[in-house]
């Protein structure tokens, strides 16, 4: 929990890197939020209310905590745009937040592996 709470402390953080344990397990808690809200709001037969409140309020974490993700593997923020390529840049987006960021310093600051080690 604490990693969703820390990408959650950094709202608006879009500089330095993000490691992959941290994006995917706030992705993986974020998923489960979603889930839990889409079942309330069906249960409640508010469509997609909670959902669409909870999107909303989360939207600028999960885009920062994306950016710092890319920036780990030495890739502009700007890159999170291929998702609009349809169908490839989605899955494209995948492979790159799943791959192994660089290992030593770049311009976006030091291994984030290196100083939670």
């Amino acid at each position: 929990m604490n990693y969703y709470t820390d990408v959650l402390k950094k709202y608006a953080d879009f500089s330095g890197r993000a490691r992959r344990r941290e994006y995917w397990m706030y992705a993986l808690i974020h998923i489960a939020i979603v889930v839990v809200l889409a079942i309330l709001d069906s249960v409640l037969s508010i469509a997609p209310v909670l959902v669409g409140i909870y999107m909303v309020a989360t939207l600028v974490p999960s885009l920062a905590v994306t950016v710092r993700r890319l920036h780990d593997l030495g890739k502009s923020g700007w890159w999170y745009l291929i998702i609009l390529v349809p169908l490839i840049g989605g899955i494209w987006l995948l492979v790159l937040t799943a791959s192994e960021g660089q290992s030593q310093a770049n311009e976006y600051g030091e291994n984030p592996k290196a100083v939670h080690a």
